[in-house]
């Protein structure tokens, strides 16, 4: 699995926002974007935990040592292994790209579609050459879901279903989300240790 979320901030965000203040969020990219890219790699791994994780070397950190750019391995016992890119100083992106032995995944728009009435990704399988290698076979299909919502509308709409289950119907609060929130943050706290490590592979303690 490859994921990436960067974004090019400008000069008021890089000396101003939150997200570069040691007092404020220390954690920079890699608690902003990086945390999508995690928790991406999580849903495609059926959110089972990685067993180590290995910051990829030269980071970028400002003057106060808040981390601007940075990237990080995550390998499972199994033989899966993912990577992933944050940034506040590189162009706009948002992909996601699932390989396995017999199909590809990619969505390019994995956390702000690219408009808010559809998402999209594209996926190949078995993929293979025509014969004197001259392109594809079977081409990889596009696939485009329309969405009558914005996808922060339906996240209102499932926190306030969850609160109306538990309130009128004396259901037990979910679990679900919180655990995956908590796999993810361990993760991210996992890449940090890493690079103040100087990118020694860590373990990730679930």
């Amino acid at each position: 699995v490859h994921s990436i979320f960067t974004f090019t901030a400008g000069d008021d965000f890089l000396k101003n926002d939150i997200r570069v203040k040691p007092d404020l969020d220390a954690l920079g990219a890699l608690g902003d974007v990086g945390w999508y890219c995690i928790r991406s790699i999580l849903w495609v791994a059926n959110y089972e935990m990685p067993k180590t994780v290995t910051a990829l070397r030269g980071p970028i950190l400002n003057d106060s040592g808040v981390i601007l750019a940075c990237g990080a391995s995550l390998q499972w016992e199994d033989g899966k292994v993912a990577t992933f890119q944050a940034s506040f100083l590189t162009n706009l992106t948002m992909d996601v790209t699932a390989l396995g032995t017999k199909g590809t995944l990619h969505l390019r728009d994995f956390v702000i579609p690219f408009q808010e009435t559809s998402g999209s990704f594209t996926s190949a399988s078995k993929s293979g050459f025509e014969e004197l290698v001259t392109g594809w076979v079977p081409l990889p299909s596009e696939h485009i879901i329309p969405t009558d919502l914005p996808q922060e509308a339906r996240m209102v709409m499932e926190f306030s279903s969850l609160v109306e289950s538990i309130k009128e119907s004396g259901s037990q609060p979910e679990k679900k989300w919180p655990s995956i929130s908590r796999k993810t943050q361990l993760i991210l706290d996992s890449v940090k240790a890493s690079i103040d490590k100087g990118f020694e592979t860590v373990e990730v303690i679930s």
